[in-house]
């Protein structure tokens, strides 16, 4: 489908003069509505967070918190949902940060998007983008203004990083909410080019598979250290609110798990501390934070578990490049042979590329101490993952490719074997003689040219030029 169709489509369904964008152009119309998105989706994290730090603040009373302080307390868990970094007194600078609490403002920004759409036609991207802007800009004062407000002795966020945090959350939340209510995702991607959408196949399906991979792994690990588990919630006692709001908190850090398995996979691995090193070929940890979930890790100076089973999780990540590349190549078909290698790696590439980045906010510090690094390297996770999901996405892409070329080849030969009238004569005996004939020069040798040139004379018609 095109941009046009698509905007006739939504012209017709909104009714007469709305594709033509003059509601949603109309002046103040599209920022007001942005404004009230923005604040509805602000106010309503804001209160799901006051709820939470009111339960704290009720199970441990003897924090010595008054009602400001616990509506300071909401207003930078609110921020840190946005991955800010938070600067707390005697502890220093915590930047490990839950990646499951981002999903909270997500979800509400994307609903946000929806809504400034549903009441504004919307009719291609540049609209879109106008929406998301819209809804992105006043989002961002409002988490700046409460980055001030909720400075306090005891713990305080930056200003910038709020700001910027904020607006990036919004922009994609609510533009990616904005484009789902323009069509659904089928017609999205039929917009798109046939090699476009093969490199971002390839790339969605290395992500997956690696990410399916990573969960299992940390479902298998929580599972396999079940009694170190229970140990570490005995020893700490946290009361009946208390364990309510601790598994909360690991729900939250669960996604910064997976990522970690995920690196584990790829061969990097993470840090649990400066000097310390988690990956498949050994372990070496120092003491660890009283938290339950880190009670899964891994053990031993020559990795743990049997051999076979590190072997098999370094295979994982040139299997999510196979795949890759295989669904790569079956969107996007081509005859040049060297495309299709190159579509693959582009795709195994993007992918290495979002790991990276996933991987730098799945981190962070946690406080000035020992533990200022926690979490996978970025860039080696990036430049590791590029080259095993690059590299195996090519190699599968390119044999897929050339094993589909050459099954259309033979069926095409086929039916032009079994119906040769169906095609022309000399396409039907070139399909006869199949690929790999020599297609030489062909000289035909007439024996009578020169009886034929001798009685050209006798044979041609006489006329009064041949008169005596």
């Amino acid at each position: 489908m095109t941009t046009s169709a698509l905007g006739a489509r939504l012209a017709d369904r909104n009714g007469p003069g709305a594709g033509d964008g003059s509601r949603l152009t109309a002046p103040g119309s599209l920022p007001l509505a942005g404004l009230r998105a923005a604040c509805a989706a602000a106010g309503a994290g804001l209160a799901l967070m006051t709820m939470l730090a009111l339960a704290g603040w009720i199970a441990a009373p003897h924090l010595g918190l008054g009602l400001v302080g616990v509506l300071r307390t909401a207003a930078v868990l609110w921020l840190v949902g946005h991955h800010v970094t938070v600067q707390v007194s005697g502890a220093g600078r915590i930047g490990m940060l839950p990646l499951g609490l981002t999903a909270l403002p997500g979800v509400l920004l994307w609903w946000a998007g929806r809504s400034v759409v549903s009441g504004h036609p919307v009719t291609g991207p540049r609209q879109v983008v106008s929406a998301a802007f819209a809804v992105a800009v006043p989002y961002a004062g409002l988490a700046g203004a409460l980055a001030v407000a909720s400075r306090s002795a005891l713990a305080s966020a930056s200003l910038a990083q709020a700001v910027l945090a904020a607006f990036a959350v919004a922009v994609v939340s609510a533009g990616l909410g904005a484009a789902r209510a323009l069509a659904p995702l089928a017609q999205l991607s039929a917009m798109m080019s046939a090699r476009s959408r093969s490199v971002l196949v390839g790339t969605a399906s290395a992500l997956l598979v690696l990410i399916g991979a990573g969960a299992l792994t940390t479902a298998l690990a929580l599972a396999g250290h079940v009694h170190q588990f229970r140990a570490m919630y005995r020893l700490l006692d946290p009361g009946a609110v208390g364990s309510g709001l601790l598994l909360l908190g690991q729900l939250a850090y669960l996604p910064n798990a997976v990522l970690w398995a995920v690196a584990y996979m790829l061969g990097p691995g993470f840090a649990v501390g400066t000097g310390t090193v988690v990956a498949p070929t050994g372990s070496v940890l120092g003491a660890l934070p009283a938290f339950p979930m880190l009670a899964a890790l891994p053990t031993g100076a020559h990795g743990a578990g049997p051999g076979w089973l590190g072997a098999a999780l370094l295979a994982v990540p040139y299997l999510a490049g196979a795949a890759a590349g295989v669904l790569a190549a079956r969107q996007a078909p081509t005859l040049v042979l060297e495309a299709a290698p190159i579509r693959g790696f582009c795709g195994g590439a993007l992918a290495g590329g979002v790991l990276g980045l996933l991987a730098a906010f799945a981190g962070g510090p946690l406080g000035d101490g020992r533990l200022s690094a926690v979490g996978p390297s970025a860039w080696q996770v990036a430049a590791v993952a590029t080259l095993e999901l690059g590299i195996a996405a090519a190699v599968t892409a390119g044999a897929v490719n050339w094993w589909q070329v050459r099954a259309d080849w033979r069926a095409l030969q086929a039916e032009a074997t079994a119906d040769p009238v169906a095609v022309p004569e000399h396409t039907a005996t070139q399909s006869q003689r199949g690929p790999g004939h020599s297609q030489g020069h062909v000289i035909f040798l007439d024996r009578w040219a020169q009886d034929a040139a001798a009685d050209e004379p006798s044979r041609r018609p006489r006329g009064p030029a041949d008169l005596p």
